[in-house]
């Protein structure tokens, strides 16, 4: 399949899993890939990756939460590949604990990371498309903005903030041609479910309670992510916009 040949898509916290993933099925795809992410090793491994199987990829080192290095990653990635047509929003951070048990220092980096920083390519990447009057948006929110999660209160506080933000940029943008949708993974098996894990003091306990109350009876794979990502970045979803779309096995059922 080649349906996003000759774009130009970044995805941030793309040295990841759900990240990594996702970069490697555009790349498959046809799509031209940039790889942001604050850990440079990380984007560089996945994208040489891609390159390696015949995809194009390129690593660009980006703390989203920083807007200087934002427009310098931008700039290199449209220097490099051209202007972007998709950006998917994936980059995140969580801290795991009790909100009474948190500090104002972590709030402000949850904030800064899953909140801001998305703010920031938003505002980076929106110009361009609306001068051509073309572009895809594929926010990666969380379930926990949609119902709620246990020691994630900031984190989800960050995400409803997100979802909420995709539907005015939505609004906003719709005349100029532009998409902007959401992606909520459910418990995926990934680095941050790993440290999820770790805070909740008994993971054992932790996963077999979450395999037990999806109903599909297991953990998500970052794989199973990226097919509705896609989806919302092709011209399949040409005419849907300010959606939000749960990727969770069933756990969570919001309409």
């Amino acid at each position: 399949m080649t349906r996003f040949a000759g774009k130009v898509v970044v995805v941030t916290g793309g040295g990841g899993g759900i990240g990594g993933a996702t970069a490697r099925r555009f790349a498959g795809d046809g799509a031209r890939v940039g790889v942001f992410d604050l850990d440079s090793n990380a984007a560089e491994k996945v994208a040489a990756g891609i390159r390696a199987g015949g995809g194009d990829a390129e690593a660009f080192a980006c703390d989203i939460a920083d807007r200087t290095q934002v427009d310098a990653a931008v700039a290199a990635v449209e220097a490099r590949f051209g202007p972007i047509d998709v950006l998917v929003n994936n980059a995140g951070w969580d801290v795991f604990r009790p909100f009474v048990k948190t500090e104002p220092a972590q709030w402000d980096r949850l904030i800064a990371v899953n909140l801001t920083g998305a703010l920031h390519m938003h505002h980076a990447v929106l110009p361009g498309m609306v001068a051509r009057r073309a572009g895809r948006i594929v926010n990666i929110a969380s379930d926990a903005a949609r119902v709620g999660s246990s020691g994630e209160a900031v984190y989800a506080a960050c995400k409803g903030g997100l979802v909420a933000f995709s539907k005015t940029i939505a609004r906003e943008h719709a005349r100029h041609g532009i998409t902007v949708n959401v992606v909520c993974p459910g418990p995926t098996d990934t680095a941050l479910f790993a440290d999820y894990k770790e805070g909740a003091g008994n993971p054992d306990k932790l996963v077999e309670a979450f395999t037990r109350s999806i109903p599909l009876g297991r953990i998500g794979q970052p794989d199973d992510l990226p097919g509705a990502i896609l989806f919302f970045a092709s011209d399949d979803a040409a005419y849907v916009t300010g959606q939000v779309l749960s990727v969770s096995g069933g756990l969570t059922m919001a309409g």
